[in-house]
């Protein structure tokens, strides 16, 4: 079987206040909260999992929440610097009047390539862009009383990966992911992936000369891309090092499994498996519910639910 990248796995980033994103994307936004965990490396800083019912990769929005004396972060240069969610057609101005009574940073309705998109910012300052697609997006979506289906997000869109000098980041989607360039609108380079219908848009900003971004709250941390099984994570480990890149050994997430190296315009990737996915400690009627621990942290899982914020 050739190894294949399945486009977008998750995307993690950097908030402040706990309590604050759980609000936004849960009730604001409607996601579903997919996973409650810790910080694999600071297991007293929450781990979010946001996404659909069952926490579908190409759905899944993640969160460290560091706290409100976290810094702002700014974007430039080796981020993803926009998140674009797709939405139904029709959609945008039920979200437009949503996000001005919630009093949610928005800009007007824009275009391009063909698609509407409305751009927000989240508390921390994240942005993200509610886009309506050219092809129809058929996945389920997760509905809430405020967020029934004819409106609710079906998952990601596209990420915008922002770079002083494209070409080496185009090489790595195309040569080694498999990713195609689409169409180029002045100086945004569409890179798409026919192995999956959907969070299947990488759109690569270049800005010759644009500083490095300051990666604190509301920027992204990483991005994961989607593979299905731990041998074909390993086939891409293989070739990523024959490319010349170093990149880590495999690391067990519970949920997935992964690989981490950083590209040369600077964004640190992630390849993610599909399996074992997110009911393995909890049913998927459950999920989110609880507070999940990874076993080396549950001996002390009553210190750190002195220490977590408590969610209401």
């Amino acid at each position: 079987m050739e190894a294949s990248i399945k486009g977008l796995h998750h995307i993690t980033a950097i908030a402040g206040d706990a309590q604050r994103n759980y609000d936004f994307y849960t009730r604001a936004l409607g996601l579903r909260l997919v996973k409650k965990t810790v910080n694999f490396d600071d297991p007293e800083t929450y781990h979010f999992y946001y996404g659909d019912e069952q926490g579908t990769p190409g759905s899944i929005l993640t969160f460290f929440p560091w706290g409100t004396k976290v810094p702002r972060g700014r974007r430039g240069a080796g981020q993803v610097t926009e998140i674009a969610y797709s939405v139904p057609e029709g959609s945008l101005d039920f979200w437009q009047k949503r996000f001005e009574k919630l009093q949610v940073t928005q800009s007007p309705i824009a275009e391009k390539f063909g698609e509407s998109y409305l751009t927000v910012l989240d508390p921390d300052g994240l942005k993200l862009e509610l886009t309506v697609a050219k092809t129809p997006d058929l996945r389920a979506p997760w509905e809430t009383s405020e967020v029934t289906a004819d409106y609710a997000t079906r998952g990601f869109h596209a990420i915008t990966l922002t770079t002083a000098n494209r070409q080496a980041t185009a090489k790595i989607l195309t040569e080694l992911f498999g990713y195609q360039l689409l169409e180029q609108q002045q100086n945004r380079y569409r890179f798409v992936t026919a192995a999956v219908p959907n969070a299947a848009i990488v759109d690569l900003l270049e800005i010759p000369g644009e500083k490095s971004g300051y990666t604190a709250g509301g920027s992204v941390h990483h991005v994961a891309f989607r593979v299905s099984d731990e041998e074909i994570l390993m086939e891409f480990r293989k070739k990523i090092i024959e490319a010349g890149h170093q990149i880590t050994e495999k690391i067990d997430r519970n949920y997935f499994y992964s690989l981490y190296f950083r590209e040369p315009g600077g964004v640190l990737f992630e390849l993610a498996t599909d399996n074992p996915g997110f009911a393995t400690d909890e049913t998927v009627a459950e999920l989110g519910m609880g507070l999940k621990l990874p076993a080396q942290y549950e001996p002390f899982r009553s210190e750190l639910e002195q220490v977590l914020p408590q969610l209401h």
